[in-house]
């Protein structure tokens, strides 16, 4: 098991609003309230538990790894934002899973960014990709209509875990009918798993101190109810799992109160505190769960990396096409492919394939 660190500090000693609260809580040393090693940067997932509230969770946190990603393709401000949504929570999904192999994380749309592809290829490895029409969104910008739903339009999600070759392929899909990424989070959780979930998801460029331009950061958490002696912890189906519906929501479930306490505390995150450098996934732990407890686990670390090369690429060309179509590939004398996820370019001519027998 990781090591882990318990956070509690007593009601009596904490200042009453919210404002003061942080401020308060920004000073402190958290080495004085039980964290024995230095708080995480960035480019981290940090799992967490919930003892006294029957839920467990992870936080994710992004600088760098995300910036490479988004900067590497000179996406459009509206699009970056929403391509960075979705490999923070293909962080704290697959982030998740104990196995060798890959998570990926699938939108196909009809709005203007009509894909998105997100792998992690455990346990630390992330690259993503949009396509988009360059007009349509334009267009969006010009109308003010960039929210993520808006952009996405409707279509599907498709989550898929790759556990490798001779091992079978896991996929659940989720319909997206123009709501936002979190949206289709909770509604999958609930629709594949039965489990209360509930997922923050927030992206920011900013300017930080010594840097020359702008970075995109972002961060991200996931929680789930899991009481210790199972029972009801969803309402049946058909329903939303939006407790506060009164048109949706299962009239005759009543929610458990510890995770009422949970979503109300997660609902205080504010977007700037979930990408703001200053605030360490162990330190917004600690501001949310003070007064309750938090046990957090080591930081698993992420980082920004594609799988291509030149050999994948060339057995691709060797399994999956033909002489003929390899030979209509050709320009100027070549093979020209770039990925679509990190931009490498790769080069090859026909005679690389003279020993293929088809």
């Amino acid at each position: 098991m990781r090591p882990k660190t318990d956070f509690t500090r007593k009601r009596r000693s904490c200042a009453t609003a919210s404002g003061s609260i942080r401020s308060e809580l920004a000073e402190l040393q958290l080495t004085d309230y039980g964290l024995d090693r230095p708080e995480s940067g960035d480019d981290v997932v940090v799992p967490f538990t919930l003892e006294n509230l029957d839920s467990r969770g992870r936080v994710v946190r992004l600088g760098d790894a995300l910036d490479q990603i988004l900067t590497r393709h000179n996406y459009p401000a509206p699009v970056a934002r929403l391509l960075g949504e979705a490999v923070v929570l293909a962080g704290l999904i697959g982030s998740s899973l104990k196995f060798q192999g890959k998570f990926i994380l699938q939108t196909q749309t009809d709005g203007p960014v009509n894909l998105i592809v997100v792998d992690l290829d455990a346990p630390d490895g992330l690259r993503g990709y949009a396509r988009f029409d360059a007009d349509a969104v334009q267009r969006a910008i010009e109308m003010g209509e960039t929210k993520p739903g808006q952009l996405l339009g409707k279509g599907h999600l498709a989550m898929t875990v790759d556990q490798g070759q001779h091992m079978e392929r896991y996929q659940g899909i989720v319909a997206l009918e123009g709501g936002t990424l979190e949206d289709v989070a909770h509604t999958y959780f609930q629709q594949s798993e039965q489990v209360p979930t509930l997922v923050r998801l927030a992206v920011a460029q900013l300017s930080l101190k010594g840097e020359r331009s702008p970075k995109w950061r972002a961060g991200g958490v996931l929680v789930q109810h899991l009481p210790p002696h199972g029972g009801r912890t969803m309402p049946d189906l058909p329903g939303d799992g939006n407790f506060d519906n009164p048109e949706t929501a299962d009239q005759n479930f009543a929610e458990n109160d510890k995770w009422t306490e949970t979503r109300s505390l997660i609902g205080t995150v504010a977007d700037d505190e979930l990408a703001d450098p200053a605030v360490s996934p162990e330190r917004l732990l600690f501001r949310l769960f003070h007064e309750t407890g938090v046990r957090v686990f080591d930081a698993i670390p992420l980082e920004e990396r594609c799988t291509c090369s030149a050999e994948r690429i060339e057995g691709m060309l060797r399994d999956n096409f033909t002489a003929e179509e390899r030979a209509d590939m050709v320009v100027d004398g070549e093979i020209e492919v770039v990925c679509e996820f990190c931009s490498a370019d790769y080069h090859f001519h026909l005679h690389d394939f003279d020993d293929v027998k088809h």
